[in-house]
């Protein structure tokens, strides 16, 4: 059963940030504000570090003798975005007062994109427009040049890495449904990350929403030092990424660029991954996705004949009304010949048979390519109450550098995991993140200890699975824990309740999804 977890006594600077940012957003709605807020959140990082670096250049002394603390090129060398006269902070903030702030910001991010290439067509251009507060706009900027988040020292305590984290994971609250389009739980990118250990090569996410998998991967590698260390490696990670929403997109590109991540192969396009592949050729060593839920218009009725559905070795079409499995044989199809990858699913993808579906699974389960299937606990989620579930893959798990695990498939039952932080919203703690991964790690690295524990996870053979019709729940796998000594009946109660709820959630979407491909059979006249 979850826990509850204990509130800190001193309130961190993001939450006071947000309360008071939120306070002041009035009669705009949050899909609008977000870009308001951590458009100026962005301007005042970039700000502070051109800041300090100007400083240094202004003294002229030591290693900056003689430079121009004008000139963009020392700025540039130093891997920080230069900020023109008309667009710094100190300026800015003493117009906060003035009716036209809106329109001084929206010059401001044009005068940044000109003098930054790789920031074109990448800021928000938002504050001039007549629903936004101008006096709630000039109090946004005083709160915000309250706080130090571009310099060196704030930096390495990733203050503005925290509050912009923290900023898109409350929009995406306030948003309901919406919100999902951009922004998954950390607690989730934090442990696909951490099974998959993406230590080098290519990371892909095509339908990256706001760039959380690439930042986690970031942080990854940062994170594990000591193994660049003890291998002599060099930490060499690549991104590649695609988004259909141009917001979404434009929040992406400034979330990486905050932590200095290349985001060049990080693409915009409104069709999307299906209809225009913007990374066609790409073999990606590592896919983190967490595609959206059972979606009904992804145009599968104009792929019928796409070569990504011959990826398994027959040609297998997915249904036109729902992408889960088109969004799996897309993976597929992008893995390099030793790749892995770690993705969100509905757990309906465990069992579902619809139209085509239960034969992909049993081609995916066929080809060894399902390593590892982790029953996620509900409530994780912001936007959906639908269950959801991890599924691990690779594309020869015979002969990558971990252990033959071609006839195995582990599952892990993490229902029981995490901690309440409100009542409808529950979050993975870094123990719980540390013992799925764990055990993932010591089935399948090749000086693993690893012992199934009833309840909670079991390396089952491909027979086991056959007998099983090819259902990946679980549950059907880990079987029940053992009873402790002390039964508690609210627990276990609350516990039931909280599946049920979230059974009849997927239900109700199954039902909407059907009703929505009904609406679309033309009956002949006379039948």
């Amino acid at each position: 059963m979850a826990k509850t977890q204990k509130e800190t006594t001193e309130e961190k600077l993001e939450v006071k940030l947000w309360k008071t940012a939120d306070k002041l957003r009035k009669n705009m709605d949050a899909a609008e504000y977000k870009h308001v807020a951590l458009g100026l959140i962005f301007l005042k990082y970039i700000s502070d570090a051109f800041d300090e670096l100007y400083q240094k250049l202004k003294t002229g002394e030591g290693e900056y003798e003689g430079a121009d603390p004008e000139d963009c090129n020392e700025y540039m060398a130093e891997k920080i975005f230069y900020v023109p006269p008309s667009a710094r902070w100190s300026w800015l903030q003493g117009r906060a007062k003035l009716p036209t702030i809106g329109t001084d910001i929206d010059d401001a991010m044009d005068a940044i994109e000109k003098d930054n290439s790789s920031l074109r067509g990448v800021l928000p251009k938002v504050f001039a427009q007549e629903k936004l507060d101008k006096g709630s706009l000039g109090e946004m900027i005083d709160l915000i040049g309250s706080a130090t988040i571009g310099t060196q020292e704030a930096q390495s305590r990733d203050v503005l890495g925290q509050v912009y984290e923290y900023f898109l994971g409350q929009f995406a609250l306030a948003e309901g449904q919406k919100g999902g389009q951009f922004y998954t739980p950390k607690g989730i990118v934090q442990l696909l990350v951490e099974m998959l250990e993406p230590y080098e090569g290519r990371v892909f996410d095509p339908c990256c929403g706001s760039g959380g998998m690439f930042v986690q991967s970031d942080k990854f590698i940062k994170s594990h030092q000591d193994y660049y260390r003890k291998t002599g490696k060099k930490a060499d990670l690549s991104i590649y990424g695609q988004e259909s929403n141009q917001t979404t997109w434009r929040l992406a590109r400034m979330n990486l660029a905050i932590r200095q991540i290349d985001a060049t192969n990080v693409k915009w396009n409104n069709e999307g991954s299906f209809l225009n592949d913007a990374h066609r050729d790409l073999k990606a060593d590592y896919i983190i996705a967490n595609p959206p839920f059972n979606v009904s218009d992804w145009s599968g009725e104009l792929l019928k004949d796409d070569a990504r559905w011959n990826v398994l070795g027959e040609k297998l079409v997915p249904p036109v009304g729902n992408a889960n499995f088109a969004w799996m044989q897309h993976f597929i199809y992008h893995l390099a010949p030793t790749g892995t990858a770690g993705v969100v699913l509905a757990k309906g993808s465990l069992t579902s048979r619809t139209n085509n579906e239960g034969e992909i699974r049993k081609a995916l389960i066929e080809a060894g390519m399902i390593d590892c299937i982790v029953n996620l606990p509900s409530k994780l989620f912001l936007n959906t109450q639908i269950p959801a579930c991890l599924w691990f893959m690779g594309r020869n798990r015979a002969a990558d550098k971990y252990r033959d695990r071609h006839n195995e498939i582990l599952f892990i039952d993490a229902r029981h995991l995490g901690h309440l932080v409100s009542r409808k919203n529950l979050e993975l703690s870094d123990e719980d993140i540390a013992q799925v991964a764990n055990t993932y790690h010591e089935w399948r690295n090749p000086d693993g200890n690893y012992q199934d524990v009833q309840g909670f996870c079991k390396a089952a053979t491909l027979d086991e699975v056959r007998d099983l019709g090819y259902v990946l729940t679980p549950g059907r796998y880990v079987g029940l824990a053992e009873e402790e000594d002390e039964f508690n009946f609210e627990e276990r109660f609350n516990s039931l309740k909280t599946e049920l709820e979230a059974q009849l959630a997927e239900e109700e979407q199954l039902n909407k999804l059907i009703q929505a491909s009904l609406s679309k059979i033309i009956i002949p006249d006379g039948k």
